[in-house]
């Protein structure tokens, strides 16, 4: 039988059990992080407790594209040099830092928050899909470009807002399969993800491949 940690300070127990919620974070990591911290100077340590408490208090969601933002509209979307004609629609936030830092994308984003997964009771009306049609009808886009995960769910979410999207005026297309079957884009190396932008395809012609 395995038994409970001894910690000589309870501010301390309190501190890594707060740490061990995090994703990925032990309690052996987050005893190391928490008594690193203990080392470093007050006022580090506040300067970062700072930034998480602003984190949360301030952060927002953008009102278009639904980007994590300081402020309604992100920064991306309120920038005059962006496209405002293209949509690329990903999953999630990491997914919209991907694409950015291939550097071959000029267009807008729009944040699904998901995809459609059965398995994990994710519906299409608990993702932002309604809010991408009507900024295609809205907004008059002239493309609308398909970027999720080349997996299973991330082809049964491509197909339904393909079907959403159709005899809406808009063009629908897909990365090229330069990602393999059951890759996400945030690990997918910058210059694949790139030559997949570039070398996108409608996504009718995908259904037959």
């Amino acid at each position: 039988m395995i038994t409970p940690e001894k910690y000589p300070s309870k501010l301390l127990e309190n501190a890594v059990n707060e740490f061990a919620r995090l994703p990925g974070i032990g309690r052996k990591s987050a005893l190391r992080l928490v008594l690193h911290l203990v080392r470093q100077d007050k006022e580090d340590v506040t300067r970062l407790g700072n930034a998480l408490i602003s984190l949360r208090q301030d952060i927002m969601h953008c009102r278009r594209c639904h980007n994590l933002s300081d402020t309604p509209l992100c920064e991306l979307c309120s920038a005059p040099s962006r496209d405002n004609s293209v949509v690329c629609v990903v999953e999630n936030i990491r997914d919209v830092m991907s694409v950015e830092n291939t550097h071959q994308f000029k267009g807008l984003y729009h944040v699904l928050g998901g995809i459609i997964s059965p398995m994990d009771g994710i519906a299409p009306s608990d993702l932002e899909i309604d809010s991408l049609v009507e900024r295609t009808e809205k907004e008059n886009l002239a493309e609308v470009i398909l970027a999720l995960p080349a997996t299973m769910e991330g082809d049964t979410t491509n197909f339904y807002i393909y079907r959403k999207l159709k005899g809406k005026g808009v063009k629908v297309t897909t990365l090229a399969r330069g990602i393999s079957f059951g890759d996400e884009l945030e690990y997918t190396d910058e210059i694949t993800l790139g030559r997949s932008i570039l070398n996108r395809v409608e996504f009718e012609q995908s259904l037959g491949k």
